[in-house]
């Protein structure tokens, strides 16, 4: 398979985007409100460069091409993706974004924790560790992780609204020092060699546009007999690419979560170990017999509440919430409140959250694969 090549990094270019589409919107204590203080223009902008690869591109449709057409502008894809999304994400699903196991009458924050808080005990994170996180959001498994194990936490991002939100949090955490963050494309990292005790990455390397391509910058960076750690999405190996609905979904996912090549768990496994690790643990965690399946905070399903205090998480996506929220969001950017394109990013989010509902119940995808790898000495 040819290298895949990677763009052109322009971090003034970057920046100066940043503050005319969010201005001082990062400042803002909750998504929502972050939301509705976007720069028309340049919000624009960013909903035509990111949709531009998905719209009338559906399963039936698609070719080769329109995918190499994604991989080969991952990079802007992406932060598009996270420009358009990340308040969303905020306001509906809080500063972590990233699915998790549940226990018999667990709350959904205190599963989000645990999730992470599992990660770093595979990891077997220590305190004075220097760790890097790759594709670090907001910061939220940062600073959780950070807090629980003691260890220094650098957050790796494309993003500069991201970073500028990460950055706000960890300092109003009065973990600024612990825990910081920096601009960079994972696929070509800038760190030098052996810099990290241990690199992990929560559902972030799945926005790559080759897995051995951004494992192998983490195999650069890690120190020798350092730990890798990921929680990855993966299409199972049920997957069938010629079979039209699997194609659908796979695509439904990836437009929804701005990703622009999933790949197959067998691939993945296939492209850690090309990169140079020593896999020492794989396990697809969606499998475990838990009381509620790690989708259901998408089915709207209050069946599975954990907690009374799940109720407004619960209640956004249930389809009477769905349907109340579409039409708020949808009046909001009639009347010019929010900018243009944002209730076509929360429908395009919708659709994605019943396609993962569906993966999950059919078991074509999972957001939890867990591989630990060493580099060797």
């Amino acid at each position: 398979m040819a290298p895949i090549a990677l763009e052109t990094e322009d971090h003034s270019r970057d920046a100066a985007f940043n503050q005319a589409m969010h201005g001082k919107s990062g400042e803002e204590r909750a998504g929502f409100l972050a939301m509705l203080k976007k720069d028309p223009a340049a919000q624009k902008l960013a909903v035509d460069e990111y949709f531009k690869h998905w719209d009338e591109k559906t399963a039936k449709n698609e070719t080769q091409e329109t995918r190499d057409a994604r991989k080969a502008e991952y990079a802007t894809l992406t932060r598009h993706y996270y420009n358009l999304a990340t308040d969303l994400y905020e306001w509906g699903w809080g500063g972590s974004f990233h699915f998790c196991r549940f226990a018999p009458k667990e709350g959904f924050f205190q599963a989000i924790a645990r999730h992470e808080h599992y990660l770093a005990h595979m990891m077997h994170l220590q305190p004075g560790m220097k760790v890097l996180d790759v594709g670090c959001g907001v910061g939220g498994p940062a600073r959780e992780i950070a807090q629980f194990t003691g260890a220094t936490i650098v957050g790796l991002n494309n993003n500069d609204y991201q970073i500028e939100r990460a950055t706000k949090y960890a300092a109003r955490d009065g973990l600024a020092e612990q825990v910081t963050f920096t601009k960079g494309d994972f696929m070509q990292m800038s760190f030098p060699p052996n810099s990290f005790d241990a690199v992990y990455a929560i559902e972030a390397t799945v926005h790559a546009p080759s897995l051995v391509g951004v494992y192998s910058e983490i195999y650069k960076v890690l120190k020798p007999g350092g730990t890798f750690g990921v929680y990855e999405w993966f299409m199972t190996d049920k997957y069938d690419n010629a079979n039209p609905m699997h194609r659908q979904l796979r695509l439904d996912i990836e437009e929804g979560d701005g990703i622009s090549n999933m790949v197959r768990v067998s691939e993945g496994l296939q492209a850690i170990r090309e990169a140079g690790f020593d896999l020492q643990f794989h396990e697809d965690l969606a499998h475990r017999p838990d009381a509620r399946p790690w989708y259901w905070p998408l089915s709207g399903d209050f069946k599975m509440l954990g907690s009374i205090w799940d109720f407004p998480s619960i209640a956004r996506m249930h389809p009477v919430g769905r349907s109340l929220s579409h039409r708020l969001v949808g009046l909001l950017e009639m009347v010019g409140i929010a900018s243009p394109g944002t209730q076509k990013t929360a429908d395009s989010l919708a659709k994605a959250a019943d396609a993962l509902v569906k993966g999950g119940r059919l078991d074509l995808f999972t957001p939890m694969y867990l591989m630990i790898a060493k580099k060797p000495l």
